[in-house]
């Protein structure tokens, strides 16, 4: 049996204060149970609250107002304050529950009441590094990447030291393609006491969510990691392990509970190898950049993917790392891009504002969102899409991708459109859309050798129906004529 799960994540901290009471900041514990209805109405599946874990606030003033920060406070949020800036919630300092955002008591009372609603709780798992003034920096000093004083006065933007009273030098976290995190510390994934201590943590955290997104998962890969810090591992000793931390760890975890949800922030063609080793989800950000600029044709040679690796991919058009669809697409590009992600194989992923079309990405650093209003259309088109999404057959049936046809000859302007055919159990649906900024036509040749002659077919997205010749529809092709980036979803 299929089953295609929706992902909502919520930026915790920030939107915490929409539910503060004047002065009162408000914590999970404010949160009316009856905020979760119109999850449950849609049939979210899994809510991702990002940033509940503890930070160091004495990482912010140190680190958190260089200058490329800075102007990118200024660009989502006018009149920004200082006490705005937060820090990242990925530079954690222990996984115990930030104060400021509650505490396990009142986690694991939301956890309860979401798992009534049937929907799951997903949580942050940053593997790669912890906050650079993290606790465990004196606690667990060998399980992090250090180096002599040499490299450090050679490059202290990648390396730090953090205790002046000792002469220990560590690295800070880092994508090999960019600078490092210099608010974060690295861990070594080469040594066997930091594998224990980060599966050990995966093991309590079974305990309080249902499933972990893991921040940048591919950094952890043997290879990976190899190539990033090849030269100081090797003078410090440090070999490959025979074996990979991912399939360790989740292996260990899944043994404990199986059902537990395993979510890999993926780039670099990595996805099939996470999967591979034990990943759920991995994210397939190559969807999201070809919807971003791509021809429908490149679109559909994506889709065109092994069907288990589709099945396990996280589809998204925003998130807190991207721009808000709304302004990297435009609206009705935006609106195509929603249909395709919420209508093919995998998991879909949504992010907290994109109902209500906002447009600003706020930094994880800041703690308060720009005032916008919200857009009623977005709204609606988003509550018609999502009811439509919710039902059985996109939940639980096989997704098939059709292969659009001319509408007569020498129309091109057929290979604009995508579309994809659902089934389950008595259940059908077709799905078109228009992606590309002419006007386009094609034919859908479908099975309706079961079906009357005449026919009825309805676009449950716009509200029109139609009736249909099912010898036409099955010798010629039911035929579709879109405007710009606009989409059906037919029942029929």
């Amino acid at each position: 049996m299929n089953y295609n799960p929706s992902l909502y994540e919520i930026n915790t901290r920030v939107w915490l204060r929409r539910f503060d009471q004047g002065s009162v900041k408000a914590t999970l514990a404010d949160i009316p149970n009856s905020y979760w209805d119109t999850f449950e109405q849609k049939r979210i599946d899994y809510i991702w609250l990002l940033g509940v874990w503890k930070t160091c606030d004495s990482v912010i003033d140190k680190y958190c107002f260089e200058d490329g920060l800075v102007k990118s406070y200024d660009r989502a949020l006018k009149g920004w304050k200082r006490e705005d800036v937060i820090g990242s919630p990925f530079a954690i300092d222990v996984y115990e529950i930030n104060p400021k955002v509650g505490d396990l008591n009142t986690l694991l009372k939301l956890k309860t009441h979401l798992n009534k609603k049937g929907i799951k709780l997903i949580l942050d798992f940053v593997p790669n590094h912890f906050s650079a003034h993290s606790n465990l920096i004196r606690t667990n000093p060998n399980m992090f990447l250090f180096v002599n004083k040499e490299m450090h006065d050679r490059d202290p933007h990648t390396f730090y030291h953090p205790f002046f009273e000792e002469k220990i030098y560590f690295a800070h976290g880092r994508d090999p393609f960019f600078p490092a995190w210099q608010d974060t510390v690295q861990v070594n994934f080469f040594c066997l006491d930091a594998r224990k201590y980060l599966t050990n943590i995966l093991l309590e955290l079974t305990k309080i969510c249902d499933g972990v997104r893991c921040d940048m998962a591919m950094l952890a890969l043997n290879h990976v990691f190899k190539n990033t810090w090849g030269g100081i591992l090797s003078k410090s000793g440090f070999e490959i392990p025979p074996t990979e931390f991912w399939k360790d760890a989740i292996a260990t975890v899944k043994n404990e509970r199986p059902d537990f949800l395993f979510i890999a922030e993926a780039y670099w063609d990595l996805e099939w190898e996470l999967q591979q080793l034990g990943f759920d989800y991995t994210y397939d950000k190559k969807l999201t950049d070809r919807l971003k600029t791509a021809p429908a044709e490149a679109i559909y040679e994506h889709l065109l993917a092994d069907e288990e690796y589709q099945k396990k991919s996280l589809r998204f058009t925003e998130n807190h790392d991207e721009e808000r669809a709304i302004t990297a697409f435009g609206k009705e590009r935006s609106k195509a891009a929603a249909v395709i992600i919420s209508t093919i194989h995998g998991m879909h992923f949504y992010y907290d504002g994109q109902f209500e079309g906002k447009k600003i990405k706020l930094p994880v650093q800041l703690g308060r969102e720009p005032e916008e209003t919200p857009l009623n259309e977005m709204k609606d088109f988003y509550n018609k899409l999502l009811s439509i999404v919710s039902q059985d057959v996109f939940k639980r049936g096989l997704c098939r991708l059709l292969e659009p046809a001319p509408a007569w000859d020498n129309n091109g302007t057929f290979k604009n459109i995508l579309a994809f055919e659902w089934k389950w159990q008595n259940e059908k649906r077709v799905v078109a859309v228009n992606y590309s900024d002419t006007a386009s036509t094609c034919r859908l040749k479908l099975d309706v050798r079961s079906y009357h002659e005449e026919f009825e077919i309805t676009d449950i997205l716009n509200d029109q129906f139609y009736i249909r010749s099912a010898e036409e529809v099955f010798h010629i092709g039911l035929f579709i004529e879109l405007k710009p980036f606009h989409s059906h979803i037919f029942s029929f």
